[in-house]
């Protein structure tokens, strides 16, 4: 029977480094194996950065939002139904397409600002009311302001799926041929439209020789 105190200096090191190699073998599996979840994990959640970008959007007509319940609104306020939304609408012109509900925390958030991007007056703001229940969405818009041209009702969803939308809200600009050249995750904050929203919708207005229509932003 061989005992440690047998084995031959030679052969000591080899138990503790054939441990050492049977140990960094799974461990070196175990990190390749992470590398390649973690990188096929942002490819999933990121589908839109390229499959979206430079196409154009897809074809849609939504109706437009239902009117208000009263209930949900102050007392003798007036609010006008904004125009149905369709993708033909996308087109001709520059365009930010805001996807939004009245559900969205964060959507209260970033309103004044897209209130102080239509009063600036330099890009129009189509809104797209993502499953919210009938009326829901222009109580909220009769209660915080209405920065949006056209909105449409997307009750079911499908539109937004089209977007490539994973939550609200998102931004989208769209040139004038209809087709999607930025999005925008989460809350419009100012310095967003500023340094980067801002100069882009500038330069694919510049590039489809529209004038700029805004005097301030």
């Amino acid at each position: 029977m061989t005992t440690p105190d047998t084995i031959s200096p030679s052969n000591r090191g080899r138990g503790p480094r054939l441990v050492s190699i049977l140990l960094a073998v799974p461990l070196a599996i175990l990190i390749v194996l992470g590398t390649v979840f973690f990188q096929s994990l942002q490819t999933q959640s990121n589908p839109f950065r390229t499959v979206l970008i430079n196409q154009p959007v897809s074809d849609f007509a939504l109706p437009a939002i239902a009117p208000p319940n009263p209930e949900k609104i102050p007392a003798q306020t007036e609010f006008d139904i904004p125009a149905a939304l369709a993708s033909n609408d996308l087109r001709g012109q520059v365009s930010l397409v805001n996807i939004f509900g009245s559900w969205c925390v964060a959507c209260r958030v970033e309103h004044p600002v897209l209130m102080d991007i239509q009063r600036g007056g330099r890009v129009p703001i189509m809104g797209i009311d993502w499953k919210d229940p009938p009326g829901d969405g222009a109580a909220w818009l009769a209660r915080f302001g209405n920065p949006y041209s056209r909105v449409g009702d997307d009750a079911k969803g499908s539109v937004a799926i089209d977007f490539g939308v994973t939550g609200a809200p998102e931004t989208f600009v769209v040139d004038h041929r209809g087709t999607i050249r930025y999005k925008h995750v989460g809350p419009i904050r100012p310095e967003d439209w500023t340094n980067t929203l801002l100069p882009l919708v500038q330069k694919l207005q510049k590039e489809a020789g529209i004038n700029d229509p805004g005097t301030k932003g």
